[in-house]
């Protein structure tokens, strides 16, 4: 479910779903507020969401690898997050 949490940049808009039309409104379309499963841009928009948060508490990207976040403190103790897809070790 952690595509679904991305925020999209552009619009986009998408047929009805069964079960979703309206009589007399089938030819309407929705525009997504929120990613969807599916959708080719999810991963990326969920990524920058993510990464956002991680700068924000204090990690650091490495240069080698911007799936691997480092956080480091005073006393020399650090925390290190791998990030695969949208599992996390």
């Amino acid at each position: 479910t952690a595509f679904l949490h991305g925020d999209l940049e552009e619009e986009i808009y998408m047929e009805q779903p069964e079960g979703f039309k309206v009589k007399g409104k089938e030819d309407l379309v929705c525009r997504l507020k929120k990613s969807l499963y599916g959708l080719k841009q999810a991963p990326r928009q969920w990524y920058k969401k993510f990464d956002s948060f991680m700068i924000k508490h204090r990690y650091q990207r490495t240069t080698s690898d911007h799936c691997v976040f480092v956080k480091r403190f005073d006393d020399g103790e650090f925390i290190i997050l791998l990030l695969y897809v949208d599992d996390m070790l």
